[in-house]
């Protein structure tokens, strides 16, 4: 496969993806599908401007500061956000962003197969899954092997459709979550599986580790549980069913005795983690008239709690502040994502999936600023004659954000690493990477790890 076609195929995955309900499910998607043409009385005008565009910088805080927690190194990175609560807060490292070595993964993303798992790190060593379902680790500071485990079940091992899954660091131990319908434990030291446990449905979503109990989300929007000490497997919980979906999958997040957990059918699910009692619900999904795409309600970002109110953003375009102790909505903002918000200090960051940044103050939701990372690229089809030839340029997907060393960090399918200033948004540097990536970079000891969607680790000081 081109390049060129691969990273057609990736963006468009992104964007749409319809699990086993089948070509019938894009019916469901044409919210006119069966609907009379109504007629409009003349003088009467209907908006065709999406809600997303009326999200702007507020007038009172336009160049106004705000308050970042002083940026201090992480000595771990144990879960896709870091910590149990999906923060990654204010980081410091990597003050040059100079490349300093790149090393092969394994598979990277191809037909059938993508890199979905976002590293983590402990104790000197980074853990990568690539888009078979190979874990390796690596030494953070060299980027020397030290072991690689193949979690492919021998059964399926023609299987060239599994993809997805993630990691989860804890107890010395690395857990394993796949497309290959498993969880399982490894030994962070060696490799060697502790235990195997297989799932009734695919887990595309990387696993959270906490209270004795490994949680993960199957593609059917099952919040699955089990034994960190033999896998056996635990209280699950059940969310609507929802056939349309994202590829990429959400990891839960934990603060005190309340897991927090989003799902496909745009749920935003609090728990408790002793025995999956349900404390709320809450529905960030909003239909559009004139975007079809937003009958696609899945929340494939993770969920972050801080100082006491979860932040979360959907496809179908709300993007939310909730009070994590009684569910109310504080705030929301009809901003669209696939992607993991960032709240620091007295402001939260998210990537919508038009391209745009966006820096909204935590307590109200009023915008500081918005960049769009897509100014001024070109889309369509370039060098075409009239409509006629061309190669096609496809808009670039974007990552979640990181906060490190006073800039904010971004990486893109463009091949490149966004430098923005975290204060105006302004951009102050792009660094080439070389190859497309779809997750967001981590940040360990004085280092910046990010994982291409050709299965490269790229690390960065």
């Amino acid at each position: 496969m081109t390049p060129m076609r691969r990273c057609s195929l990736i963006a468009a995955l992104l964007l749409v993806a319809i699990s086993a309900g089948g070509c019938s499910t894009v019916g469901k998607l044409n919210p006119f599908k069966g609907k009379k043409h109504q007629s409009v009385a003349e003088g009467e005008r209907i908006s065709i401007i999406l809600d997303d565009e009326n999200v702007a910088v507020a007038d009172a805080l336009k160049g106004a500061d705000f308050f970042l927690p002083t940026p201090a190194p992480a000595a771990d990175w144990p879960l896709p956000g870091r910590t149990l609560e999906q923060s990654t807060d204010h980081l410091d490292a990597a003050p040059n962003l100079h490349i300093a070595w790149r090393k092969s993964i394994g598979s990277g993303s191809s037909r059938g197969r993508h890199v979905t798992a976002p590293p983590i790190a402990s104790g000197g060593k980074i853990f990568v899954m690539d888009a078979e379902a190979k874990v390796s680790a690596y030494d953070a500071g060299s980027g020397s092997l030290i072991w690689r485990t193949d979690m492919r079940p021998s059964e399926n091992r023609r299987d060239k459709e599994a993809f997805g899954g993630g990691l989860a660091f804890d107890g010395g131990k690395v857990y394993v979550s796949s497309g290959y319908r498993l969880v399982a434990q490894l030994d962070a030291g060696s490799g060697a599986v502790g235990w195997r446990t297989r799932t009734e449905q695919p887990i595309h979503g990387a696993p959270t580790v906490a209270g004795g109990r490994v949680m993960a989300v199957a593609i059917d929007n099952t919040l699955l549980t089990f034994d960190v000490a033999n896998g056996e497997p635990g209280w699950t919980y059940q969310a609507l069913s929802e056939p349309a979906r994202i590829l990429g999958a959400s990891s839960p997040a934990v603060s005190g005795d309340t897991v927090v957990a989003s799902f496909g059918s745009g749920e935003l699910v609090a728990l408790r983690i002793g025995n999956g009692n349900d404390l709320w619900s809450e529905a960030l999904s909003r239909a559009s008239r004139t975007n079809a795409l937003s009958e696609i309600r899945d929340i494939p970002g993770r969920p972050v709690i801080y100082q006491g109110d979860v932040y979360a953003i959907s496809h179908s375009g709300v993007f939310s502040a909730t009070d994590l102790r009684t569910g109310q909505s504080r705030w929301s903002l009809p901003v669209a994502g696939v992607t993991t918000p960032l709240p620091a200090g007295d402001v939260v960051y998210v990537v919508a999936k038009d391209g745009r940044v966006i820096c909204a103050a935590r307590e109200t939701g009023l915008v500081y600023w918005i960049r769009n990372l897509n100014d001024g690229r070109k889309f369509g089809k370039a060098g075409a004659f009239l409509g006629v030839g061309g190669k096609r340029v496809i808009k670039p997907v974007w990552s979640s954000p990181l906060l490190v060393s006073n800039r904010l960090l971004v990486a893109g399918t463009t091949g490149e690493l966004m430098v923005l200033n975290p204060k105006t948004g302004a951009i102050e540097r792009t660094v080439k990477l070389g190859a497309r990536t779809l997750i967001g970079p981590i940040s360990v000891g004085n280092m910046v790890y990010v994982v291409t969607d050709e299965g490269d680790l790229i690390a960065l000081r």
